[in-house]
């Protein structure tokens, strides 16, 4: 029968990881699902300690991402986005752990709301496999494009395995294969944008593996092409929200002050350039941002002698 929704997975080089984060999908209580995994061209034995899985469950089914895509989790994402026949999409890591109702409470939320994504939590675990707790949806919450700032900020954040789509969110819309860093969040992003509304609800249906070698970890660690790539990200986005007319001056503050960590691609000069503002503003604009470092050096001392005084 066609799957109802179908889940897409990277992978490189995980077969240490993979199996068990295949063994939570195995385990859900929706059945109406497919799992595309997609190897980024890898070269450890991840076919082979899968092989057994991919035998007894059909479905399961194992790709070698195709020459037409870039490498990268991108690119595996967009191929399986070709590669999906159901109707609804997620996209699933191979290094962590899906609670076991994760697909059932996000399809009920979507026939509760006329939504076309369904925004869930997720909570971070180490060596051992996570600890679950019962999937309660306490609070859901409607998303729509007036809450772009929350998203771009983050106080919303749609991570890459976070979120169940409905296919039509990506019928104009893919990762960008030149991004190996943020690209969930610039293709989120311009979802949410294009108008497309979901709903958020409070209740935790994914755990996500903390270990050296992630994506997260190497950004965190200086890699210089996961910085590279969420300075393109940045910028991006930016481009995005002025194209839309969605750049408030809340946002514009935000983004100037990201592009402090960023100096040595000069995005603040080019943020400038692309905000469109007028000399008079530009100029305001400079002198914030070079004053910045100093007023938050100012405010960091200011609340350290705050909470002493208190004490």
């Amino acid at each position: 029968m066609t799957p109802k929704v179908s889940i897409i997975m990277a992978t490189y080089n995980r077969a240490h990881f993979i199996v068990e984060t295949l063994q939570s999908i195995q385990n859900q209580t929706f059945e109406g699902w497919e799992c595309l995994i997609i190897d980024d061209g890898g070269n450890d034995n991840t076919q082979e300690v899968i092989a057994d899985l991919l035998q007894k469950d059909n479905r399961f089914l194992f790709y070698q991402r195709s020459g037409e895509y870039k490498k990268g989790l991108s690119g595996c994402r967009n191929y399986g986005l070709d590669l999906a026949k159901g109707d609804c999409v997620i996209f699933f890591d191979d290094d962590d752990y899906v609670h076991p109702d994760n697909l059932k409470i996000a399809f009920e939320i979507f026939d509760e709301n006329d939504v076309d994504f369904c925004h869930y939590q997720k909570k971070s675990y180490t060596i051992a496999k996570p600890v679950l707790k019962e999937a309660i949806v306490n609070k859901v919450q409607l998303l729509t494009q007036k809450d772009i700032a929350k998203i771009i900020t983050q106080e919303i954040g749609l991570a890459s395995c976070t979120v169940l789509w409905k296919k039509k969110c990506f019928k104009k819309i893919r990762f960008n294969e030149n991004l190996q860093y943020a690209e969930e969040w610039e293709c989120y992003s311009k979802i949410v944008t294009e108008g497309f509304n979901g709903v958020v609800i409070d209740t935790i249906l994914y755990y996500n593996r903390k270990h050296a070698k992630s994506n997260t970890a190497e950004f965190y660690k200086n890699n210089s092409i996961r910085r590279a790539s969420y300075a393109e990200a940045i910028l991006l986005v930016f481009n995005n929200l002025a194209e839309h007319e969605l750049l408030t001056k809340k946002l514009l503050h935000y983004f100037i002050q990201l592009s402090l960590n960023f100096k040595e691609y000069k995005l603040f000069q080019q943020l400038l350039i692309n905000a469109q503002l007028s000399e008079f503003k530009k100029l305001e604009w400079q002198f914030f941002y070079f004053s910045l470092p100093l007023r938050l050096f100012t405010y960091g001392k200011w609340k350290i002698i705050k909470k002493l005084w208190v004490h």
